[in-house]
């Protein structure tokens, strides 16, 4: 090997070979050595170039099951997951639904309290009306009282009621305790 190395690259670990062939070459089946070949389901006893060995039947029986059980697992999944995107979607729509409902239940409850409002302060406004009349009211009543007292006390001690009051006492004293 040592022979081979040329003077330009004493280092290099690679001799150049002759007839320009490379160690990589993708005509050479030497690199197949290395590599196990893959066991597919469609590989048979045929396809292997020694006698069929019955274990590699088995080991090949065995990835074919296998196969099924991840196509069957990998079915199952997707269906799962299907159902599972249906019952979310299921699950929005309803609370789209109800969102929907409340708003316009919220709606109608806004309307009812602005109606009640308006009616509350109607009727405060009503009450407050009605108030102020009763004090007006009940100043007319006390005036038009004092005015019936004024003028009771002016019948009782007037000239014409004196005259009265000294022949009959009894009637003038009648006349002075109605007043009061």
């Amino acid at each position: 090997m040592l022979s081979a190395l040329t003077p330009s690259d004493p280092f290099s670990p690679f001799s150049p070979f002759s007839a320009g062939f490379t160690p990589w070459d993708d005509n050479d089946d030497s690199h197949a050595l290395f590599s196990p070949k893959p066991v597919s389901a469609s590989s048979s006893a045929s396809d292997y170039k020694s006698e069929p060995n019955p274990t590699e039947h088995v080991c090949a029986s065995s990835s074919v099951m296998m196969d099924e059980r991840k196509r069957r697992r990998m079915i199952s999944n997707r269906e799962s997951a299907r159902r599972s995107r249906m019952r979310k979607q299921r699950h929005l729509e309803n609370l789209r639904n109800q969102l929907n409902k409340c708003r316009v239940e919220n709606r109608e409850l806004g309307n009812r309290l602005q109606f009640f409002l308006h009616h509350l302060n109607r009727l405060r406004t009503e009450n407050e009306w009605l108030r102020s009349e009763r004090t007006l009211l009940r100043q007319k009543v006390a005036n038009l009282t004092q005015i019936l007292i004024f003028q009771q006390f002016q019948t009782t001690f007037s000239p014409a009621a004196w005259t009265t009051c000294t022949n009959n006492n009894t009637t003038s004293l009648m006349t002075i305790n109605q007043v009061n």
